[in-house]
């Protein structure tokens, strides 16, 4: 597969599948396979930056816990890295959603208006025996 050698040509199904990838799977994974290259880089990253902070807050969050069962130490919120990750991740949805919708417009402009003419059916065929 090219990845630079221009902008693809797609099909309705082709860019149905990108949507739901984008959508219900991993942004911007759906651009990438869609050909928009830099735009699937980008929400890659946002969604990984996302989900990478709130692994961070999950983790720190469950350490306070359970530090809580040997002192009485005062706890410290991580709630600041939950929410940037949420953030982060959210952007990363919205922008692969407007993507998406970009990649089935342009599918729909790029499907042919006529179908194509199927060969004139042979109707005088003998039968086998």
């Amino acid at each position: 597969m090219k990845i630079f050698s221009g902008e693809k040509l797609l099909k309705p199904a082709t860019a149905r599948n990108c949507f739901l990838v984008n959508q219900f799977a991993t942004p911007g994974l759906g651009s990438l396979m869609g050909g928009r290259i830099l735009a699937g880089t980008g929400q890659l990253l946002l969604a990984l930056i996302g989900f990478a902070l709130v692994i961070y807050w999950f983790l720190r969050t469950m350490q306070e816990y359970y530090s809580l069962i040997s002192s009485d130490a005062p706890t410290v919120s991580y709630a600041k890295f939950g929410l940037a990750g949420v953030l982060f991740f959210a952007a990363a949805w919205l922008w692969s959603l407007l993507t998406s919708i970009s990649l089935i417009r342009k599918a729909k402009e790029q499907e042919p208006k006529n179908p194509p003419e199927l060969p004139p059916r042979i109707t005088n065929v003998p039968p086998k025996i």
